[in-house]
């Protein structure tokens, strides 16, 4: 069997999946909260994920996570989440091409799992808090370590915050395909800067800017000639509005993110949900969310040879220093539909389902050269949680 690179496709997919309504961080509920809080959590989530292509079903991933937060002395919380995750299926080797096996003709299988921990204590104060958190993943090719800190100081008016964080990863990559001698790393430094203002009764605004810096390797070892450079900067300003209606008990939360970074990439996210109470502790969530993004300045289209034969792949142009057939760097637009139905019942449990779907087209890009060749591509989530506060 050939492995695949599944922890960068989990991150991904999960990260997309469990932000998909939150696309600001820190949320606007956590900047306004600096009370310690009076109870526990303790919460499990799973989630299901599938990716499809016209005529073949590709990655699927399994993933499950138990949480616990506890609050201590009423000025401290700890939190801890632990995620076990599986990643079958197939990918591209280049493209949208799937390498068939020889004498089965079925997609090679590609089978991982990743085990990760994440561990935050936060202080409270009169007037803000601080956030210490690290987290730890691995599967076989593949660990990431990370350290954050993160402050809030929130006004004596109590209705604006001011948020300040620091992030640092490091990664290793050692492909289990032998593609390089030497275990590969990639280093990330993140900063955030966050502004959280209260304008009325109803109305919530937040505006964040955060910018990254990476070194090391960022290619991907199981393409083929996949050549990136080995600097990563980006750059994102994000913008979110929520509104509480009085005459339904719902809110309404929009939310905007500009996006640019040194692979020549400039990306657009704009979303909306609307939260409604409904009879019987039912709460009811649609959401829609939509994106779009240029190709990186390397991404090679598909060439002729390849459209001919899809089995041939396009060459590298002569001289090129860096290289990528990954679709996920071509110009595209997304779209993503999305509802949240939860429940309260027996006093402090919560129960929740949801389900998004995601579609995935060249001709829905709002700017950039799209290469017509690729397939379309779509993705469900289905997510399931249930929490109780003690």
């Amino acid at each position: 069997m050939k492995p695949s690179s599944s922890t960068i496709k989990t991150k991904k997919v999960i990260g997309a999946a469990l932000a998909a309504a939150a696309m600001a961080i820190p949320p606007l509920h956590s900047a306004l909260a600096e009370a310690a809080p009076e109870k526990g959590i303790v919460a499990f989530k799973y989630l299901n994920y599938q990716d499809s292509q016209p005529g073949q079903d590709r990655m699927a991933i399994d993933a499950y996570s138990v949480r616990a937060m506890a609050p201590i002395a009423g000025k401290w919380a700890i939190d801890v989440t632990g995620t076990h995750d599986s990643v079958t299926g197939a990918s591209p080797d280049y493209h949208t091409y799937v390498h068939q096996d020889t004498e089965t003709g079925a997609s090679k299988i590609k089978a991982d799992t990743r085990r990760a921990i994440d561990l935050s204590v936060s202080r409270y104060f009169h007037s803000g808090s601080l956030t210490a958190g690290t987290s730890y993943s691995e599967e076989s090719d593949y660990i990431s370590r990370s350290y954050s800190l993160q402050g809030n100081y929130l006004t004596p008016s109590k209705n604006t915050t001011f948020t300040l964080g620091f992030s640092h990863t490091v990664d290793s990559i050692n492909p289990n395909n032998h593609r390089f001698k030497y275990t590969e790393h990639k280093e990330v430094n993140a900063w955030l800067v966050g502004l959280t203002q209260v304008i009325s009764k109803n109305d919530i605004v937040q505006l964040n800017l955060s910018r990254s810096i990476g070194t090391g390797y960022f290619s991907d070892p199981y393409r083929e000639n996949d050549r990136r450079p080995r600097q990563r900067n980006f750059t994102t300003v994000m913008t979110r509005w929520n509104h509480y209606f009085d005459s339904t008990e719902g809110s309404t939360r929009f939310a905007y993110r500009y996006y640019t970074d040194t692979f020549g990439i400039r990306a657009h996210t704009a979303g909306i949900e609307y939260v409604q109470p409904l009879p019987y502790a039912f709460t009811v969530t649609p959401v829609i969310r939509f994106y779009s993004q240029t190709a990186a300045d390397f991404y090679v289209p598909v060439g002729p040879d390849e459209l001919a034969d899809p089995t041939i792949p396009t060459s590298p142009p002569a001289g090129a220093k860096s290289f990528t057939e990954d679709q996920r760097l071509s110009t595209f637009g997304a779209l993503t539909l999305g509802l949240k139905v939860s429940r309260k019942f027996a006093g402090d449990w919560l129960f929740d389902v949801r389900y998004d779907h995601y579609m995935q087209r060249g001709d829905w890009a709002i700017s950039g050269t799209v290469d017509h060749a690729l397939a379309d591509f779509n993705a469900d989530f289905i997510q399931i949680g249930l929490s109780k506060e003690f």
